[in-house]
């Protein structure tokens, strides 16, 4: 029999044949290449493995655990481990899936719902105005003689020296005088051309001298103090051909109020301005006036050789600069200076019967799209009745400013005022 170790193969056992499943057992290579060069421990040098702890209400046989460390806190291995639950705890809250990003529709539908908002709070503005707008009946009314209705729509506009609305301190304040009764301070022709061309706005200096129905020759500005506005138009009418559409009439203080509920407006002051009988100091520039100062500028009839003459030239600058800034998306679309600026005009101005909230739409769209500004040319004087002299018209040039207009054609620029 062969020992163990003497350096020959020992013969195979029995046990080492087929094991069972039929896999053949594994056999060892005894040296050369890949035989083990260290020494397995006996069995008796094993390590015997810890008896399994006992957890209180478990089975006895759980694995052992060794200790551990939580949060900065030694754990013993005998301490008891809330298992894992498959599920998520109640208070739990699923994660957020990404946000989901509008529609095309959902932003239309938005759209289509502010437009809606709008439109409705406009249309309500637009009735409401009407309501309050304050008509003065007759004033545009047929008589014998009237001039034909020609192409597009012409306006008078007229502003008056009314005190109508001011107090004594206020009157002190913006140096009006204490006259009474009502006359015309300025008047202009607005003319809105049925085609593509910009609309025309001609000064009629108040001193020109005119035939006044019924009453003969005088001043232009003595029509409203003998008959009101309707002896106005009419006599605008006779000296000029012209078929008036619409009248708009504004005093001293509607005139403060609407500049100061627009925030006052942008002027280009050409000439310094010391006017101590209009309470008006101003220097050469660009500035902003408010409602008193640019009451006072349009009044003044200080500077330039002709001083009326200057006077009608600042009077459309300064119509031209309110309307327009008053008609700016900045103003209307803000509550804020739209909703004053309504009260104040409509409290301020007086129209005809005829004349509604959508002509005085109309009439904010010609004026913010920057018309073509004139006087009616003129040259000499003419003594009147009334006494003193008045400004003559150039009879030759009128007639072709005021046939153009009436032909709904562009004015000749030989007629327009330079300046």
């Amino acid at each position: 029999m062969r020992s163990p170790g003497d350096g020959r193969p020992l013969p195979p056992r029995p046990s080492d044949g087929l094991r069972s499943g039929g896999a053949p057992a594994y056999q060892v290579p005894a040296g050369g290449a890949g035989a083990p060069t260290h020494k397995l421990p006996v069995a008796s040098q094993v390590p015997e493995a810890p008896a399994p702890r006992t957890v209180p209400g478990g089975s006895g046989d759980e694995p052992p655990r060794a200790g551990s460390r939580v949060y900065g806190r030694e754990r013993s291995g005998s301490s008891p481990v809330k298992p894992l639950r498959s599920g998520r705890e109640p208070s739990q809250r699923a994660p957020r899936g990404p946000r989901k990003r509008p529609s095309g529709k959902t932003i239309l539908k938005i759209v289509a719902g502010l437009l809606a908002v709008l439109l409705v709070a406009a249309v309500g503005m637009f009735f409401w105005i009407d309501s309050r707008l304050s008509g003065i009946d007759g004033v545009l009314d047929d008589y014998e003689g009237r001039p034909a209705d020609t192409p597009g729509t012409n306006w008078l506009l007229v502003g008056s020296d009314s005190r109508k609305g001011l107090s004594a301190a206020e009157r002190k304040k913006l140096r009006t005088g204490r006259a009474v009764g009502q006359r015309t301070d300025s008047m202009m022709l607005l003319h809105i051309p049925e085609g593509s061309d910009k609309p025309t706005l001609v000064s009629l200096p108040r001193d020109s001298a005119v035939t006044i129905p019924g009453k003969g020759r005088d001043k232009l500005n003595s029509a409203y103090a003998l008959g009101g506005p309707k002896l106005l138009a009419r006599t605008v009418e006779t000296v000029t051909g012209i078929y008036i559409d619409n009248y708009m009439e504004i005093g001293f203080a509607g005139f403060v109020d609407i500049v100061d509920a627009i925030g006052g407006v942008e002027i280009n002051v050409r000439a310094a301005v010391d006017d101590p009988l209009a309470g008006l100091k101003l220097k050469k520039g660009t500035q902003v006036l408010n409602g008193a100062q640019a009451l006072g500028y349009v009044r003044t009839r200080k500077g330039g050789a002709l001083p009326d003459f200057e006077r009608t030239k600042r009077q459309r600058q300064f119509l031209g600069a309110v309307v327009k800034k008053a008609a700016s998306p900045g103003i209307l679309l803000n509550p804020f200076t739209s909703i004053p600026l309504a009260m104040s005009a409509t409290d301020a101005v007086q129209v005809d019967s005829g004349t509604g909230a959508f002509d005085m739409l109309s009439l904010g769209l010609a004026m913010g799209d920057s018309p073509v500004t004139t006087v009616v040319p003129f040259g000499g004087e003419e003594p009147v009745p009334s006494g003193g002299t008045a400004i003559k018209w150039d009879r030759n040039k009128a007639l072709a400013l005021f046939d153009a207009l009436k032909n709904d054609k562009p004015v000749p620029k030989n007629v327009l005022d330079a300046g």
